[in-house]
């Protein structure tokens, strides 16, 4: 019995101080990397970092910490680290792989949210899509089309390809293209559009719009309407100057040439026979 107890004893010596530091360093590493997590998360916060990154960067940092913190607990306790963390950096080569396209739009997510070429809430050209941002996470980009779809865009792809982005500046300009006849008065014309557009409020006074003769077409004397507007203000303006200034050419008897064909018919056969006859 006294060999049992002295047995346990000497267990208790040898293992028992390893076990006490080994919890330490759990307990110990677990606050710190708690601490560097709070801290990760205010200092990208002062920085005015997307709050979706904030959180998965301080995540990303308290796992790894933790992960090295249960790593140096086992090898106080005498445990052989170097095959787990082999086994651990086989598994992680393994999952890479597997998950490849998934990687490439996580890097492609964190790279949109670090440099921000557009915002929630912009209008922009990307991807094959164009639309509203209504969300952009880790893995995808969201967006909301005129039509009131929803797709859902990989972010390398958006990162792959060019991006249009329409808000950023806040204002665009609105091209509109008019022909009128080579027998119209052309300031006439003119000044009938640069009244029209003069009346709308929507339309900027800087930079001021351009009325200005483009092309001498076939048929027609082609002018370029060219105002500026808020990005909000585009499809408005378009559509209104579009039909403004057809009903005041109208009104005021200026010609909008369009397409026209003679077909002549020749009745070859009718002709040889009133010869004949």
């Amino acid at each position: 019995m006294e060999a049992i107890v002295g047995k346990i004893y000497q267990l208790l010596t040898v293992y028992g101080l390893k076990v006490i530091a080994a919890l330490a360093i759990f307990i110990i590493g677990r606050w710190v990397a708690k601490g560097v997590r709070k801290l990760v998360e205010r200092l990208m916060a002062k920085g005015r970092v997307d709050g979706t990154l904030i959180s998965f960067t301080a995540n990303l940092a308290y796992i790894g910490l933790l992960a090295f913190v249960i790593i140096a607990a086992l090898g106080q306790l005498g445990i052989q680290t170097t095959s787990f963390i082999a086994v651990l950096g086989a598994a992680g080569l393994a999952v890479g792989l597997a998950l490849q396209g998934s990687l490439s739009n996580f890097a492609a997510g964190f790279l949109l949210i670090i440099f921000q070429p557009f915002k929630v809430g912009d209008l922009i050209e990307g991807g094959g899509v164009f639309g509203v941002v209504e969300a952009i996470q880790i893995f995808t980009t969201q967006f909301k089309t005129a039509d009131n779809k929803t797709v859902i865009v990989p972010n390398s792809k958006l990162t792959s390809d060019n991006i249009v982005n329409w808000t950023v500046k806040g204002t665009r300009r609105v091209d509109l293209v008019f022909g009128i006849g080579y027998g119209d008065d052309i300031d006439k014309a003119r000044s009938l559009m640069a009244d029209i557009i003069a009346q709308d409020n929507r339309v900027l006074k800087d930079p001021p719009p351009q009325i200005s003769v483009s092309e001498l077409a076939d048929s027609s004397v082609n002018f370029v309407v060219r105002p500026w507007v808020k990005v909000e203000d585009y499809w408005g303006v378009y559509f209104d100057l579009t039909e403004k200034i057809k009903k005041t050419f109208d009104a005021n008897g200026v010609s909008i040439p369009f397409p026209q064909r003679d077909v002549h018919v020749y009745q070859h056969d009718a002709d040889a026979k009133e010869k004949s006859a």
